[in-house]
């Protein structure tokens, strides 16, 4: 670290007058992974806000959902000084862990999408992004009102460590179940609120739009009684054909109330999906005003200011009966 602050002050010196006024900010935003058009939906917003204030956003992450690559990332970002962090950790546990060096070293720190432990979010300044419970309760409340006798419900999710996930699958069963489970992502349902999880899930993707679509594939094939099907993140659907090819075999069943297929997220190719009965139902999220709202957050960070924490940026419940205007207030 010593060697970093040397560097910095050389460079201030060497510098001309005004070099490192407010137009010198780097933001980093990390997501989980740079394959997920969820969060080039936030990479716009960043790069949006960046042009608007005269900085830079460093949107930076895995290719592909690996949860020790990012905390390399997220080092690699400290060591080079940048001006702020915002992050959507993967692995929460270890992402905290790498987020106590961005403290010391100085670094304004924020959360965006997925956040940390409740022991550890004194590490950052604030989360902006979701509530994460209140998609799960969305979801199952979708599914309720389909099937208010309950039945037999198979959950999808993200990484097993991933808090947000975790937060969504708690809402999810306290919703259907009408009881208290405890600490996320609670326990399976075996029948409270007349919901029993089948045997094999919930399914875990590790945000893998193969592995999601195929997962639910087997599922459906497995268990043709399947009374919901319920996805807490869009990875599900991110591939068109392949997810089409997937429930369009259930089209009529999903028609006729026997089948709820329901998945958070609503990014184009899911709305599509819903309007055309491959879906009865998308509980969005608005990502691009994540990464916008993390650009103007880390700035104030930097500057000393004091912000809110959390900042929810809000959900769009999508149905079949109000498809063309629920997205109507993004």
């Amino acid at each position: 670290m010593q060697k970093l602050l040397t560097a910095t002050a050389l460079a201030a010196i060497l510098a001309p007058a005004g070099a490192f006024a407010q137009d010198s900010y780097t933001f980093a935003l990390v997501p989980k992974a740079m394959n997920n058009p969820f969060f080039d939906l936030a990479r716009d917003g960043c790069m949006a806000a960046a042009e608007e204030m005269g900085i830079t956003c460093n949107y930076i992450g895995p290719g592909e959902h690996t949860e020790m690559e990012q905390v390399q990332i997220v080092q690699d970002l400290i060591s080079q000084g940048v001006d702020g962090i915002a992050v959507a950790p993967s692995n929460a546990p270890a992402m905290a862990r790498a987020l106590r060096a961005a403290v010391d070293a100085g670094i304004p720190v924020m959360t965006w999408d997925s956040d940390l432990l409740p022991e550890d979010v004194a590490l950052r300044s604030t989360y902006v992004g979701t509530k994460n419970y209140d998609i799960g309760v969305e979801l199952a409340n979708i599914a309720k009102s389909r099937h208010p006798d309950g039945g037999t419900v198979c959950l999808q999710t993200g990484g097993a460590a991933a808090a947000n996930h975790n937060e969504r699958l708690l809402g999810v069963r306290e919703t259907l179940s009408g009881e208290s489970l405890g600490a996320p992502p609670g326990e399976p349902l075996t029948g409270q609120g007349g919901w029993t999880e089948i045997s094999g899930c919930p399914l875990i993707t590790d945000d893998d739009g193969n592995k999601a679509v195929q997962g639910m594939t087997d599922i459906l094939a497995a268990n043709p009684e399947l009374t919901a099907f319920i996805s807490t993140g869009a990875f599900t659907q991110w591939f068109d054909n392949a997810y089409r090819q997937a429930a369009g075999p259930y089209a009529d069943k999903l028609a006729s109330g026997d089948l709820s297929i329901i998945v958070a997220d609503t990014l184009p190719m899911q709305m599509g999906q819903l309007k055309d009965g491959l879906s009865v139902g998308q509980v969005g999220q608005r990502p691009y005003e994540m990464g916008y709202q993390a650009m103007h957050i880390l700035k104030d960070l930097k500057e000393g200011k004091t912000v809110e924490d959390p900042i929810y940026t809000g959900l769009d419940i999508c149905t079949q009966e109000n498809v063309d205007t629920c997205l109507g207030s993004n």
